[in-house]
């Protein structure tokens, strides 16, 4: 007896520096796994279950916000807003599917290890939720569409898709600007289709000479008279600055506000303009310079009381270089002797 308790446990013992193989536990611990699986099955089976009705709901829930805000013109919104329900419901199925295939684990439980998940997904994505918030934001607040077009950060274009991350827009010479949502919610943004006419302007200048009333009404039946500039508003002419050259006047005109009328139009204008004043014998003349040579002969050069720099104080008997006023000295001296 005392025998067979010594090899028990001597078996029961691990043997230093012996590598012990006994099949016997590990067959042991597979059949408790085995046991847990066959006790858990209905749990897997349903919790199975329970995340397959949720995922379906979601997607449901993704199609019906597609098709909602599609009604209405705004896809986009429809595409991130749909994604989130859909995440967020797919979510709180696994959440749920987790307390039925683990009954010990509480919906408290799984609500506060996800808040404390949320903070540190929240520092390590923290430029990616922002982007996809100020993207929601934007498609919610609407401040721009799809097709118009905007000026932000010095980048102008028409905004083609905006998507969780950033906003597509393509320029008017066919680049491709990806800008973070982000930055177009925290910086100014100039919508120029926002609304359905934009004003354009160009200065003329005439000749100081010209009859200004006359080049005013020129210039006006001109830009009427081009085709695409609206009726009304009306055109202006307005007399704008008293130049060292010219007189200047300000065209101003309305326009449709797509870039592709607005360019095309002011170039017609510019032709217009030109022709109508060359017609009417309307001068548009050269910067004119007045350059002043300093003579620095003159005898009086530097005395102020007497000349003005740059300005010679000519008298009645013309200018006295110094070259002369030394030799009129010399010949007074010798006749005085």
């Amino acid at each position: 007896m005392a025998k067979a308790v010594e090899e028990t446990s001597g078996q029961l013992e691990d043997a230093p520096q012996k590598v012990d193989v006994d099949l016997g536990t590990a067959l042991e611990r597979i059949d408790s796994w085995v046991d847990g699986a066959v006790r858990l099955l209905p749990n897997i089976v349903v919790a199975l279950g329970v995340v397959a009705i949720f995922i379906g709901l979601g997607l449901l829930a993704k199609k019906l916000i597609e098709k909602k805000t599609g009604r209405n013109g705004r896809e986009n919104l429809g595409e991130v807003l749909g994604g989130f329900v859909k995440w967020f419901i797919i979510i709180g199925g696994l959440m749920f599917a987790t307390t039925i295939l683990i009954p010990s684990v509480t919906p408290g439980d799984l609500f506060a290890g996800l808040g404390v998940s949320s903070v540190a997904i929240g520092f390590a994505f923290k430029d990616i939720l922002q982007n996809w918030l100020s993207g929601l934001l934007i498609l919610l607040r609407q401040p721009f569409e799809i097709n118009d077009q905007i000026l932000v950060d010095g980048h102008e274009g028409t905004v083609e898709h905006i998507e969780t991350r950033a906003t597509i827009i393509k320029t008017y010479d066919g680049e491709k600007i990806v800008i973070p949502n982000s930055d177009i919610y925290t910086n100014a943004v100039r919508v120029k289709t926002a609304y359905e006419t934009r004003r354009s302007q160009y200065d003329i200048g005439i000749g100081y000479g010209d009859d200004i009333e006359k080049a005013i009404d020129i210039i006006y039946e001109a830009i009427s008279n081009v085709k695409d500039v609206n009726i009304e508003p009306k055109p202006q002419v307005l007399p704008w600055a008293l130049e060292a050259s010219w007189v200047t006047l300000r065209a101003r005109w309305w326009t449709d506000t797509r870039r592709a009328d607005i360019v095309f139009v002011h170039s017609e204008v510019i032709k217009a303009v030109k022709l109508a004043l060359d017609k009417n014998g309307i001068d548009m003349p050269f910067e004119t310079l007045v350059q002043l040579v300093h003579d620095q002969t003159e005898d009086t050069d530097g005395d102020r009381l007497k000349q003005r720099e740059g300005w010679p104080n000519i008298s009645e008997s013309g200018t006295n270089p110094r070259w002369k006023a030394a030799l009129e000295v010399k010949k007074s001296e010798t006749t005085a002797v």
